[in-house]
Parts: C-alpha cells; structure tokens; sequence
C-alpha cells in the first residue's frame, strides 16, 4: 500500500525500513531527517493537555537489549550512507535514550559529524515526578557523508533566517501545533517550524529528502510546501494513511491558505521562508499580506515589539499616502519618539505603522541596501495600495 502523490513529488514506501532503504538507487538523496525509535516506552509517563498520561508510543518505541539497539541503529545508518549524494548530509533526532548510540555508529561507518543542534522546546510538559530536571530538549545531529567531501550548507540563507547573525546550535522552537494534527495524531511528531528549517539549510529547491522513519511525514509536507520531493518509509499502515491524508491536505487551497497564516506568527522566520516556498504558493503567500507584518499602532512613537526586532525595513505612512521607506539599523528593541518622527516629517497622527518586509520573487532577500535617512533617499517608491504590490526598492 506504497502511496504516490499525484505529480509523484511525495512517496511514501510501506514496510521495514531496513528492507525499503535498500531498494533505493545509491547517491540520489541529497539531505536525509530521521526520527528513529528512542527506546523509552518502558512505563513512565508524562502529561498531555493536562492530564498525566503513559509515554509508552507503542511496540516498535519499548526498549531492547544495548547490543540490539546498537545493531539496529548501525544498519540503517550504515544502509542510508550509500544512498546520499557525495555533498549530502544526514539529521538524526534523539534523546539519551538513543542518541549516543547513533553518535558512535556515525562515527565508526566514516560519517562526519557537524553540529549537534540542540532543540529547546519552548513549551514543554512539566515533569510530574519532580525528582529530574523538566525534560525540555531533543538533540539532533548533523552529520555529511564522508570526511573529506564538502557539504551542501546554505549558509547565507540560516544568517537571514536568524536576522543576519550566525546561527547556533540552539534552536527554540514550539512543539507541534493543533492545526499540524487535523488529519490525525503520530505520538513523536515533529513541527513544522524544525522541519522547514533542517530542509532549507541543507538542500536546493528540487532536490530529493528521505525519511526513513516517516511517521506522519511531517519531513514530507515541509519539502513539498519548499519545493523538494520526498521519499518516506513507514512500516505501519496507519501511519502511511495519516501521511497520505496530510499530503492530500494540501491539496486543499484552504488548507495551503491555513499553513502560510501560522508561518506569518514567527516574524522572525517569514522573510526567508516566503522567499523559499513552492513557486507556486508565492502568489498565495502575496495575496495573504505575507510581504508585511503589523508592528502595532502608535501616537508619536514607534515600538519594534518583541518577535519583530529582526525585521530589515520600517515603512511609516498615512492610509498608504505619504510613504516612507527606513531601515532598521538596530538589534533588539528599537523605539521611533515623537521627536525622531517629526524629522522625518511625521507627526503623532501618522498612524498605524506597518513593519514592512520585501518580497522579490525572482532574488533572495538582501539586508544591505543603503538608505539615508537624512537626505531621505529611497522614499515615496513604496506604492502600497494594498502593501504586498511593495516588491523592491529602486
């Protein structure tokens, strides 16, 4: 019951992931993102919409001997090895239970390890036991193919995601959205967010992903909203219907629709992230305003609130009249007084403002165009009726 969406950008492989690895054609998967058994449904629990619940995932999560988890994870690293490109590169999620074991078998089948990222769940369940530390990281190690042969690393591309600064190995991001979960529920699914961001840092639009462990495909609905395609390998049949529901969902404007206005909450991902979806969806993505985010209404000063201080541009204008283009030329909170807006030519009725961020479909995004404020250059070339005409500065 292998599923194939309609332009066969998305397959997903039912059966024992060990048996299906193989059957694919050596050096054609450029990034692979696997979610492997943690090992750790032994009886404990843990609290889900506020109710103490067993943690246990299911037979193929309850835990085996060390030798047998070793064994495990050394086949199916050692099986995906040989699919990936020579500039491909692997992500392995896991916990203690797992990891270190994924961590040694990289390291004895000629993987070269690059970053282990740590993802800081920013809204994690309590601890019920109080007798450990609130359990709220997941580790996920970067590793390429082989030692010496580069990597594919969009580099320039993380900067932009993380408003110009270089990246850390420390992601905070949410766990997985109710809307994420309309087609149905897999007990270790991932977020969008974490998935988008693995996708666009190690791969081109075009390029093939695996996923070994496909679970709900969360890795799947990521590549195709980012124009990759996908290959998932699922050995339980329920799984592979709650996949192919959720890709089948996308085939839903609506639901497209419903994906873009949650992107548009994490201001500081939406510039770089718009810019990189599926050909297709930028038109969407226009219409929905995507090309501005609100920074909130004003009298006589201008607050940057929290969650936008990595926006590029200001523009500053009067029911679309008036138009003034700045750049933002600080981190952190930024604060506009009534005084710095009556140089500028505004007064305390010039409101709402708008934080505006560009949208060109045919180049990234650059943060370096040089505006003066002072002698006012680049304004009054905003014509924003409505604001998402604004694609470019002249």
């Amino acid at each position: 019951m292998d599923f194939h969406s309609i332009n066969n950008d998305f397959t997903i492989l039912h059966g024992d992931c060990m048996q299906r690895i193989a059957e694919l054609r050596d050096n054609t998967i450029r990034a692979i993102f696997a979610d492997p058994p943690y090992f750790l449904s032994n009886g404990g629990i843990s609290v889900q919409s506020g109710k103490q619940v067993c943690v246990d995932k299911g037979d193929w999560d309850k835990g085996g001997t060390p030798e047998y988890i070793y064994e495990f994870n050394r086949q199916w690293l050692s099986l995906c090895r040989s699919k990936l490109t020579d500039d491909g590169s692997i992500w392995i999620s896991g916990t203690h239970h797992n990891i270190h074991v994924v961590m040694r078998c990289l390291q004895e089948l000629g993987y070269k390890v690059l970053n282990t990222i740590t993802w800081q769940k920013s809204d994690p369940p309590p601890n019920l036991s109080c007798r450990y530390f609130n359990f709220s990281t997941e580790l996920i190690i970067w590793a390429r193919k082989s030692e010496k042969k580069p990597h594919k690393f969009n580099y320039e591309l993380m900067k932009q995601l993380n408003g110009g600064s270089q990246m850390t190995d420390v992601w905070r991001i949410p766990a997985v959205s109710m809307y994420e979960k309309n087609c149905g529920k897999h007990p270790t699914q991932k977020p969008l967010r974490l998935l988008y961001r693995i996708v666009l840092a190690s791969t081109d639009e075009g390029d093939t992903i695996l996923d070994p462990f496909s679970g709900s495909a969360t890795t799947g609905i990521a590549a195709n909203l980012l124009g990759r395609r996908y290959i998932g390998i699922e050995q339980d049949a329920g799984f592979v219907q709650l996949a192919q529901r959720r890709r089948e969902e996308l085939e839903n404007p609506d639901m497209r629709k419903k994906i873009y206005d949650k992107m548009r909450e994490n201001p500081q991902e939406v510039t770089v992230l718009v810019n990189h979806v599926h050909p297709m969806d930028r038109p969407l993505c226009m219409e929905l305003g995507m090309t501005y985010l609100r920074a909130g209404d004003s009298k006589g000063s201008l607050l940057v609130k929290e969650g936008f201080n990595r926006l590029g541009y200001v523009c500053i204008h009067e029911g679309g009249d008036n138009v003034q283009l700045f750049k933002l030329s600080k981190t952190g909170f930024q604060i506009w007084t009534a005084e710095d807006l009556q140089e500028r030519g505004f007064s305390a009725n010039h409101a709402p403002y708008y934080a505006v961020l560009r949208f060109d479909p045919s180049k990234p995004i650059r943060f370096d165009l040089p505006i003066n404020l002072h002698q006012r250059a680049y304004t009054n070339v905003a014509k924003i009726l409505p604001l998402s005409d604004f694609v470019e500065i002249k």
